[in-house]
């Protein structure tokens, strides 16, 4: 199967699913498998069977351990998240449908709003990524209007997404959410222009940042586009359990 089929399959599948409740198949299995590595990269305690479970039926299982209120209720947001990427597939990138990822991931986040952070909007407060500086609030619309302005007159590769997503992390438009938005963006525009999507997963968290700091440091994006290639080949592999007869 050539990678033009391989997104046919996944779309006609995350559609029918989706629609069905169908929790099962690879629409299952990608929403469960994103949001557990997308989350955890960031810091949640959930593991991939809480993850599951959540996402299967609404319920934790029974555990020594408390659950972190934000882990759950971002795990769910991300859930949605997902399930608003794929009924806005039709649509170019914009600031608008970015905006909405974000609201869908932390509208229901209650330290999120308690610290007064904006949802589905871009940031009011700087923040840092470590020890280094990012864009100011003031500047961010700015900068992500030169940056979609830049991305939408692309011919979209491997390479262009890796360089937009960089730039899109050194921005940090948002008080918080900006590497899952930015990874769900990732996957969408996969989707959208015919490129193997994939999953940046927990396990690669090292190499993934490392990466992001070579674009920092020196504008090279040769080591997240060599990420993203090896996590092409993970989500490919992982998917032709649903392929099989």
């Amino acid at each position: 199967m050539n990678t033009a089929a391989f997104i046919q399959f996944l779309l006609e599948r995350f559609k029918i699913e989706h629609s069905k409740r169908d929790r099962s198949g690879v629409y299952g299995f990608t929403q469960r498998l994103m949001a557990y590595n997308s989350n955890k990269i960031e810091g949640s305690t959930l593991t991939e069977e809480q993850t599951a479970s959540l996402f299967d039926t609404g319920v934790l299982p029974k555990s020594e351990d408390y659950y972190r209120a934000k882990d759950v209720e971002e795990m769910n947001g991300h859930f949605l998240m997902f399930n608003k990427m794929l009924n806005t597939l039709d649509l170019e990138l914009t600031e608008e449908l970015i905006k909405a990822f974000h609201y869908e991931l932390k509208s229901g986040v209650f330290e999120d709003r308690a610290n007064g952070y904006a949802i589905g909007d871009y940031k009011k407060r700087p923040n840092m990524i470590g020890i280094y500086e990012t864009v100011l609030p003031s500047q961010v619309s700015d900068e992500m209007s030169q940056l979609l302005a830049w991305y939408n007159n692309q011919d979209i590769s491997l390479e262009t997404l890796a360089e937009f997503y960089a730039c899109y992390e050194s921005i940090h438009p948002f008080q918080d959410g900006n590497g899952r938005t930015g990874r769900m963006i990732l996957f969408r525009e996969c989707l959208y222009h015919g490129i193997a999507p994939f999953i940046i997963e927990d396990a690669n968290r090292p190499e993934y940042l490392d990466a992001l700091k070579s674009y920092r440091q020196g504008k090279d994006v040769t080591a997240l586009t060599s990420l993203f290639q090896k996590e092409q080949e993970y989500y490919w592999n992982r998917c032709q359990y649903f392929l099989a007869e």
